[in-house]
């Protein structure tokens, strides 16, 4: 089942002299379940494509469709309203509400949307993810891979079409690194998540489904990494 496509995907910035093509033509699909990185120097256009595909950004031209649906094609508060349900978002930054214990940020996007959570699922969230024992602990109480357990769990607690991760371990130490990419692969491969991740740790992209590079704006396909 096809989650992610784009369509000749361009973002350009400024005009004249000071014109910036930050994607050029990406066209590329995810099936649901998939687990793909992109790679590319710093400035290639990595983060651009990740803000375009999460409707935080509006491409200059292409098309961007989730589950089927044309995400450029919706009104912007519509479009706000389909991202907070269908997508979900892991920063290299925690972005923890500092007064809210581990559950309450984990079921923060639920409560966005007026749903009530089931505390059944909340719970194996939490066990997944190694953190049921610190459910009520508050942020400044964790460390920092713990800290970006609890925003993998925020991320998936939705159970969004896409999950989109940004360096998601940028603010770790290499062990913490690998101990919070497993676990997303865990929880990813648990939940059936598809999800596109952007890192410069050529290591991490190795464990994943499939590897995009960018170069100046231009997606080329590596090929998978897995079996």
């Amino acid at each position: 089942m096809e989650i992610l496509k784009t369509e000749n995907l361009g973002k350009t910035y400024g005009q004249g002299e000071t014109e910036v093509k930050a994607l050029r033509n990406v066209s590329f699909s995810m099936q649901k379940g998939e687990f793909a990185a992109v790679v590319g120097e710093s400035g290639s256009g990595k983060s651009t494509l990740l803000n375009c595909i999460g409707g935080l950004d509006v491409p200059t031209v292409g098309r961007v469709y989730i589950n089927g649906e044309d995400l450029f094609a919706m009104k912007e508060n519509n479009r706000t309203v389909f991202r907070r349900r269908n997508i979900g978002f892991i920063f290299q930054s925690f972005h923890l509400i500092a007064e809210l214990n581990v559950e309450q940020n984990l079921i923060f996007p639920l409560l966005l949307d007026h749903v009530r959570p089931d505390m059944g699922q909340v719970g194996e969230l939490l066990e997944v993810l190694n953190l049921k024992e610190r459910r009520k602990h508050l942020p400044g109480q964790l460390s920092g891979g713990q800290q970006q357990r609890v925003a993998i769990g925020r991320a998936l607690i939705t159970r969004p079409a896409l999950v989109l991760a940004d360096e998601p371990t940028g603010n770790l130490d290499s062990k913490n690194s690998r101990d919070v990419m497993e676990l997303l692969f865990q929880a990813a491969r648990h939940y059936q998540q598809t999800v596109l991740m952007i890192t410069h740790n050529q290591n991490l992209a190795a464990s994943a489904d499939r590897v995009l590079r960018i170069t100046d704006g231009a997606l080329t396909e590596l090929g998978g990494t897995r079996q």
